[in-house]
């Protein structure tokens, strides 16, 4: 009789523990998704807002980044940054960053496998700062004017000139 009475008592406490944390799990969970909902709602935001990139999405950028702007100033960095990014955010373009970076001909470290290599930390930095800047360059294409073969992209026109690279609409 002892042991069924303990072995009840132990079943009661187990029952009512799990239902206990159970309903409290369920309560915070909803005002924590309640929270967020309001929080995202009621401030504009733009599909490159940093809340909407993924994390693999930051890195590849900072890959791209890195191969396109090795050797080039640390504001030229975050301008090809932004260039992805205003691209993400015009019609003409695909919706998301690896979309962009892996369109068809768009950048030549895809091409030739240079995105493949880690980024540094100064392409690191360069991105989040891309991300967080609110007065983006307003470009969609940047080039080295040296070295650029394609006779299409001298027809843009060039908006800023940031070391050896000219950025344009």
């Amino acid at each position: 009789m002892k042991k069924i009475i303990m072995l009840v008592s132990i079943l009661t406490l187990v029952i009512g523990s799990y239902t206990v944390y159970a309903e409290t799990t369920k309560t915070n969970h909803a005002d924590t998704l309640k929270t967020k909902k309001v929080d995202v709602d009621s401030k504009e935001s733009s599909v490159t807002d940093k809340r909407f990139i993924k994390e693999e999405e930051v890195k590849l950028l900072a890959r791209l980044v890195h191969a396109e702007a090795k050797g080039e100033p640390y504001e030229g960095k975050v301008a090809v940054a932004e260039v992805v990014l205003n691209r993400v955010e015009n019609e003409q373009f695909p919706d998301s960053v690896k979309e962009v970076i892996y369109q068809k001909n768009a950048f030549q470290p895809v091409q030739n496998g240079a995105i493949n290599k880690p980024a540094n930390e100064e392409a690191i930095n360069a991105v989040e700062d891309a991300l967080e800047n609110d007065n983006k360059i307003d470009s969609l294409y940047f080039y080295n004017p040296d070295t650029a073969t394609s006779q299409w992209i001298f027809t843009r026109e060039v908006v800023k000139t940031i070391g050896k690279h000219a950025f344009a609409i």
